[in-house]
């Protein structure tokens, strides 16, 4: 989730205020245009689609770049730069007709090797890019990254000047659901060639082939604007001319500027969620967001299995979302709810699997008195780790409680640090449990079992029946529905219900104010991207 790339959900935010000269709804030049006003709480850091890593970025790119697929109103993929796609029986190999209506901005037409170009940067290891590990999919991408085969390799060829050809390492199901993302956007070749290392710096250093082009961002302003891209094939569905973007970095004065009406959207964190549930111009949905913590295996009363199971059963996650996120639902187990249709049954997967780890008390002191055994230990201390940011202490203080009061003998110290130093501290094994957030990349269970933010998965857990399960649902089972899904279910069942290795916390809830004038505005399958295409001003 991937170096792995995990988009943290949620929308933390600093506690100091910004001063900012909000743009007024009526600031158009014409009476006539239809513009919309909105914020984010961080900076974009890149526009190169070969390197992103944050929200804000990735939220700009899905607005102002297509690949071959295109989330639709009701978040479905469908076919958007390619016209028609075949597939070879062994589903390993597919065949794209290009769009020859789609330009880039300055009018280039967008071609086949566009998206070797992109692609090759992306996998490129001395691009160090966040989503080379995506590639893994793809023919020798994993091999590429590990710096095992030349990225020549890398298995997509331009046929034509309007005919793409990939080549994936095994058949998966979702492969229009991650083609979707960013990491898999084209470049326009003479452009990358023409500007190097300034490719994506700013909003002129960059063209675009999606909706809206990006206009006003110098690399390290607090505003841009997203305008209607002209030169989009289908420029015709876009009913905004304007989305004027800024960064708001605190939810007061998100909610300050939206009351005067200086904004038509504002996201909001967990502490205003309360206060304005019952305001006409609130909305908040189920993401597939995962808040979950996981073990440090390589410590002896952490990589104790009674230990992390006490842990697991003894929080009381319904009253986590009630009284501290206020949205959201609680979860008991690591893959989504409300997410993943398996192809196989037809029912949600969560609804197929079933629960793996909830809140239960008597079962949770039983795994204690036995861990306690087990380590010739009656008291028993250890360290939760968090990020700084509010709504991760606030979750940290309430497991913190549970625990303690759940568990006799049990100790919680609480260690928040900035987020980037709480990464830093994971990867060096520097913590006993952790706290964190982690949205997935595509909706298949595997991003959740095998990502999943689950750190040091794969260096620390070695159970050989949960990776032989997930071997079976990539490889064996790879076009048998039925079977791949109860090969993911044990996978599920061995890393959470029997070895705990992670704890399922909650579902986040994205929740946000939004202008009634507004129509039309779609967040993304995974709760954090705003889509402006199918915005309509009323």
């Amino acid at each position: 989730m991937k170096h792995k790339k995990w988009l943290f959900s949620g929308i933390m935010v600093t506690a100091a205020a910004l001063v900012l000269a909000a743009c007024s709804n009526n600031s158009s030049s014409s009476s006539d245009k239809k513009v919309m006003n909105t914020s984010t709480p961080n900076e974009i850091s890149t526009l190169d689609s070969s390197k992103y890593g944050d929200t804000t970025s990735s939220e700009v790119l899905q607005n102002s770049m297509e690949g071959l697929y295109r989330f639709d109103k009701n978040n479905r993929a469908e076919l958007a730069g390619a016209s028609k796609v075949s597939r070879s029986k062994d589903q390993k190999v597919y065949t794209y007709e290009l769009r020859k209506d789609a330009k880039w901005s300055n009018g280039d037409p967008v071609t086949a090797q566009d998206y070797v170009t992109a692609w090759r940067r992306t996998v490129d290891p001395k691009n160090s890019s966040l989503d080379s590990d995506s590639y893994t999919i793809i023919k020798n991408g994993q091999k590429i990254t590990q710096g095992k085969a030349p990225v020549s390799s890398l298995g997509i060829k331009a046929l034509g000047k309007y005919r793409l050809q990939i080549t994936l390492e095994n058949p998966i199901p979702y492969l229009p659901e991650i083609l979707e993302g960013a990491q898999f956007y084209p470049q326009d070749t003479k452009v990358v060639n023409k500007l190097g290392s300034k490719y994506g710096t700013s909003s002129k250093n960059l063209v675009y082939n999606g909706p809206f082009v990006v206009d006003g961002w110098t690399g390290s302003n607090l505003k841009w604007t997203l305008k209607k891209n002209k030169k989009y094939w289908n420029k015709n569905t876009v009913k905004i001319d304007d989305v004027n973007m800024q960064v708001v970095k605190t939810t007061s004065t998100g909610t300050n500027l939206f009351k005067s009406n200086q904004l038509d959207y504002v996201p909001l964190t967990s502490e205003f969620v309360k206060q304005y549930q019952g305001n006409k111009d609130y909305h908040s949905k189920l993401t597939p967001t995962n808040g979950y913590m996981t073990f440090n295996l390589k410590k002896k009363t952490t990589g104790n299995v009674h230990v992390r199971k006490a842990i697991g059963q003894a929080i009381d996650k319904s009253q986590l979302v009630k009284t501290v996120l206020h949205a959201g639902k609680a979860s008991n187990g690591i893959v989504a709810t409300g997410f993943i249709t398996d192809e196989a049954t037809g029912n949600d997967y969560r609804k197929d699997a079933g629960d793996m780890m909830s809140y239960n008390v008597k079962a949770a002191q039983k795994e204690w008195k036995l861990a306690q055994k087990e380590l010739g230990q009656k008291k028993i201390t250890l360290e939760m780790l968090t990020s700084d940011l509010d709504d991760s202490k606030r979750v940290g203080e309430f497991v913190q409680s549970d625990l303690m009061r759940n568990l006799p003998g049990l100790t919680i110290k609480l260690r928040s640090i900035p987020l980037k130093s709480r990464l830093a501290s994971t990867t060096n094994h520097d913590y006993d449990f952790v706290y964190g957030t982690w949205q997935p990349s595509y909706e298949d269970p595997l991003d959740f079992l095998t990502i999943g933010g689950l750190f040091n998965l794969e260096q620390d857990y070695k159970n050989a029946n949960f990776w032989h399960q997930i071997d079976l649902a990539k490889t064996t089972y790879a076009t048998e529905p039925k079977k791949r899904l109860n090969a993911l279910i044990a996978a599920e069942r061995q890393l959470i219900q029997k070895d705990a290795f992670a704890v399922p916390l909650y579902q986040a809830g994205s929740s946000y104010l939004l202008n009634s004038r507004v129509e039309g505005l779609k967040l993304s399958p995974y709760g954090n991207v705003v889509y402006y295409w199918n915005v309509k001003m009323k």
